[in-house]
């Protein structure tokens, strides 16, 4: 898969995806991740890629042009496959593990880090393909939104994961929180790892992690457990396994 983010502080994306996962990833080949920086293509000697908005206002809007230019670029540098391009925006679609799943999919993603009062409407009509939000809040540019984008979508790559099916067990994957998880020891400062685990029974286990999850998530995002015990009814009465 070939990731690319067009952003104007590419050094600080870079030192958060070269970790963990996202780095393991690159270094084996499974992704390239290839960080571009947005001044390169302004039009003008100082770099300059934001003017003040039309209308008047606060604050300064991202110009269209340097953003053609850089998807221009990256076009010609890389014909095939063809790009989705992604804009992280406030008024974007709200980002969840299944968009990461269908963004895991596609062969290139290109990421384009909001900043300022955003980007030009032109450039978002002309040449981004889905506005992309991770939440309902304001941040100083796009680039956490794209590091997070980013590193949802690698981990759900084949050849990530040292187990593969670890993001089958994920919070938000089957619809429900995860369940709580324990390691060694089995007694710590008093408290003792529930008996079931220790029981090597594993439908027990595996019952008990799903009452776990579906009370964890009542608890924490009711709307979910409504949503999972709506689809599970549904799946019961037509005969689908749950």
């Amino acid at each position: 898969m070939i990731i690319e983010i067009i952003t104007l502080f590419p050094e600080g994306v870079r030192a958060m995806l070269g970790e963990s996962m996202p780095g393991r990833a690159q270094e084996s080949g499974i992704v390239e991740i290839d960080l571009v920086q947005l001044r390169d293509y302004a039009t003008d000697k100082h770099g300059t890629v934001d003017d003040k908005p039309f209308g008047g206002g606060p604050g300064m809007v991202l110009k269209a042009e340097p953003v053609a230019r850089a998807l221009r670029d990256l076009r010609e540098r890389r014909p095939d496959p063809p790009p989705t391009v992604l804009y992280t925006s406030p008024q974007g679609d709200r980002f969840d593990q299944a968009m990461a799943e269908e963004l895991a999919k596609l062969p290139r993603i290109t990421l384009l880090c909001g900043h300022y009062k955003g980007l030009d409407q032109r450039a978002i009509d002309t040449l981004v393909d889905r506005e992309v939000s991770i939440g309902d809040y304001i941040m100083t540019g796009g680039e956490p939104a794209a590091v997070v984008i980013a590193d949802a979508v690698v981990r759900l790559l084949p050849g990530v994961l040292g187990d593969p099916d670890s993001a089958a067990g994920d919070s938000f994957t089957r619809g429900l929180l995860d369940h709580p998880h324990y390691t060694q020891p089995a007694v710590w400062e008093g408290r003792e790892v529930p008996p079931v685990l220790l029981s090597g029974h594993h439908a027990k286990i595996e019952q008990w992690r799903l009452e776990q999850a579906l009370e964890r998530t009542r608890r924490r995002r009711p709307e979910l457990a409504e949503e999972w015990l709506r689809r599970r009814a549904r799946e019961k009465r037509s005969g689908k396994k749950s």
